[in-house]
């Protein structure tokens, strides 16, 4: 929530109540997914880019695939038009998130070496590149967690030098998050996206 908001709904909350109860019963029949899909079409419509993303990253962590996306953008052609939805794509593509990428679009979950488990520290966190993503990870003793290392927010890449001891804070928004959980310790409320991990032949591989 942006602090413009949370401004209005300290000085205003009896007003922008009233609203925001108006957009929750009116989409209390529909499931979470398609009641996200539905606002990032109108926050196409009204090129509210702030808005798109975030109704864009809600709808996927509701399950929405990239494809799924794509779709909902282009069966509101009649009303986006071409010239609004060549915007929400310039947008997605700039927030180069890997899910959207052509070669990675109708991928399915595979394994990928992260690199020799040995050279992870315990109790310590790297920051690796491993096929087209960059990752965090903590290891605690024989197990390890692997995260994207993209901020749930916005997808802002984090970089190593946001890490402070085992928290770990997004330098756009100051999202905070408790690196041995992933979970988010201050200002947002969702997790870091983390990917199954195993350890073979000394080496640890991360699926996604």
């Amino acid at each position: 929530m942006s602090d413009a908001l949370n401004y209005l709904l300290a000085v205003r909350g009896d007003a922008l109540g009233h609203y925001f109860k108006f957009l929750k019963d009116a989409g209390k029949h529909l499931d979470p997914k398609t009641r996200n899909l539905i606002s990032v079409i109108s926050k196409v419509h009204s090129q509210t880019e702030g808005g798109f993303k975030q109704y864009l990253m809600r709808a996927l962590r509701e399950g929405a695939t990239p494809l799924e996306v794509i779709d909902a953008l282009m069966m509101a052609f009649p009303t986006l038009g071409l010239a609004k939805i060549v915007w929400a794509t310039e947008i997605i593509l700039e927030m180069d998130i890997p899910e959207f990428r052509p070669d990675m679009i109708n991928g399915q979950p595979a394994w990928h070496d992260v690199g020799p488990a040995a050279e992870f520290k315990d109790q310590e966190t790297a920051r690796v590149a491993c096929d087209t993503r960059e990752l965090f990870v903590y290891r605690q003793g024989a197990a390890y967690k692997v995260y994207d290392s993209r901020c749930p927010h916005q997808v802002t890449n984090i970089p190593h030098l946001a890490l402070a001891g085992k928290q770990l804070t997004c330098p756009k928004h100051q999202w905070k998050f408790d690196i041995t959980t992933g979970q988010c310790i201050e200002k947002g409320n969702q997790p870091l996206k983390s990917f199954d991990a195993k350890v073979e032949n000394g080496r640890l591989f991360a699926q996604w």
